[in-house]
C-alpha cells in the first residue's frame, strides 16, 4: 500500500455558523490530508494498484488538487507522473506542490475538459493508468470519507453538503454511504467557466450523469453560487471558525446557507486547505 497517512480526519463542529443558519453543522476537515486535500484518499488506492499492476507511470489531467496528489504518491510509489492542465488556470500553490515533488507538467490551450481527453489519449498512447476520478480505484479510496462521517456522527447526517465539480467525490459519497443516503446539497459555481473557485472550475463534469442519480435517488439538490455567494461563505469559514479552505472547499457552505434549511444536522466537507490558492486571499 502506497500510503503518506491520508485519510482519519477530523469532524468538526461550527457552533458560531451553526447558530447563525439555524441548522446543527459539522465540517468534515479534508485540508489535513497529507497534501491538503481529500484527492488523497483515492490517489492512495489508485496508485497502490497501478504499482501493483506494473503500470510504468500515471497520468491525469487536473485543475490543481489532483496534480498535487498524484505527484506526491507517484513520488512515493517511484512512478512517473504526467499531469495535464488548462494553461493558467491552476492556482500557485497547487503547482508548486506538484514541481516539488517532480511531475511532468504539460500544459495546454483549451478548458479542463480538453485536458481531461489529452490525459485519456496519453493513458492510451503510452499504456500509462489514469487516476483521474474515471478510475473506479480512485472513488473507492475517496468513499472511505463517507465511512469516517459514519463513524465519527454516529449516524447518517440529514443532509450532506459538497462543492460540485467534476462529481467524483459526490459518487465517492453515495457509495460510502451505502443504502441509506443522506440528502446531498451540491454547491456548484453559477460562472463554472471562470470562478475564482479554480477548483471546481470545469464546465462540464466529468460524473454528471452519476451525479444526477445521486441526487435522484437522496432527494437531493444543486445549488448555483454566485461569485459572492463563495467568497462570503470562505470568509465566514475562516473569521468565524478559524478554518481557513481554498475558495472551493467553502461551495458546500454557500449552498446550505442557499438552501434556507432550519433544524437539520447537516456535515458540509470541505475538501482542501487555504494555501492551495494564496493568490486568492
Amino acid at each position: 500500500m502506497v500510503t503518506l497517512g491520508e485519510g482519519s480526519t477530523p469532524l468538526l463542529p461550527v457552533p458560531r455558523l451553526s447558530a447563525r443558519l439555524g441548522v446543527e453543522l459539522w465540517v468534515k476537515w479534508e485540508g489535513s490530508n497529507p497534501t491538503g486535500s481529500f484527492k488523497d484518499r483515492g490517489m492512495a488506492v489508485a496508485v497502490s494498484r497501478a504499482l501493483d499492476r506494473g503500470a510504468p507511470g500515471i497520468v491525469c489531467a487536473s485543475t490543481g488538487n489532483t496534480a498535487a496528489s498524484a505527484a506526491a504518491y507517484g513520488a512515493r510509489a517511484g512512478l512517473p507522473v504526467v499531469v495535464v492542465t488548462s494553461r493558467g488556470s491552476v492556482a500557485r500553490g497547487k503547482v508548486i506542490q506538484a514541481r516539488a515533488v517532480g511531475v511532468e507538467l504539460r500544459e495546454i490551450d483549451g478548458s479542463f475538459n480538453d485536458a481531461h481527453l489529452e490525459a485519456r489519449r496519453l493513458a492510451e498512447a503510452e499504456g500509462l493508468v489514469n487516476v483521474n476520478s474515471i478510475n473506479p480505484d480512485r472513488i473507492e479510496g475517496q468513499a472511505s470519507a463517507a465511512r469516517e462521517v459514519l463513524e465519527q456522527l454516529g449516524g447518517v447526517p440529514d443532509v450532506l453538503a459538497l462543492p460540485y465539480g467534476g462529481g467524483g467525490n459526490t459518487v465517492s459519497y453515495a457509495r460510502g454511504f451505502g443504502e441509506t443516503l443522506p440528502r446531498f446539497v451540491l454547491g456548484e459555481a453559477a460562472q463554472r467557466r471562470e470562478t475564482f473557485a479554480t477548483a471546481i472550475r470545469i464546465a462540464e463534469p466529468v460524473h454528471r450523469r452519476e451525479v444526477d442519480d445521486v441526487l435522484e435517488r437522496s432527494g437531493g439538490q444543486i445549488v448555483s453560487l454566485s461569485e459572492p455567494d463563495l467568497e462570503r461563505a470562505w470568509r465566514s469559514l475562516a473569521r468565524e471558525e478559524g478554518i481557513f479552505c481554498e475558495p472551493a472547499s467553502a461551495a458546500g457552505i454557500a449552498a446550505v446557507e442557499a438552501a434556507g434549511f432550519r433544524d437539520v444536522r447537516v456535515v458540509c466537507v470541505v475538501t482542501g486547505h487555504g494555501l492551495k490558492d494564496p493568490d486568492a486571499v
